[in-house]
């Protein structure tokens, strides 16, 4: 996991560390944070970054219809 996370850009890792905290529920973003070894803002921003994309595609939904 560890090997994968850095081999990503930093873009993709910000993806990668939000989408596995987001399996794992409320300790995720803690535990994988120690696991891939960065920082849990990381993840929190790749969160925030996530929730945004949905709210910009789901915005484009509505208009289309």
């Amino acid at each position: 996991m560890l090997r994968f996370y850095k081999s990503l850009n930093q873009r993709d890792r910000r993806r990668y560390a939000t989408i596995e905290a987001l399996k794992l529920g409320h300790v995720g973003i803690v535990y994988i944070s120690k696991v891939l070894k960065c920082d849990p803002k990381t993840i929190s921003r790749g969160i925030y970054e996530l929730e945004d994309e949905v709210e910009l595609s789901n915005k484009g939904e509505v208009e289309k219809s």
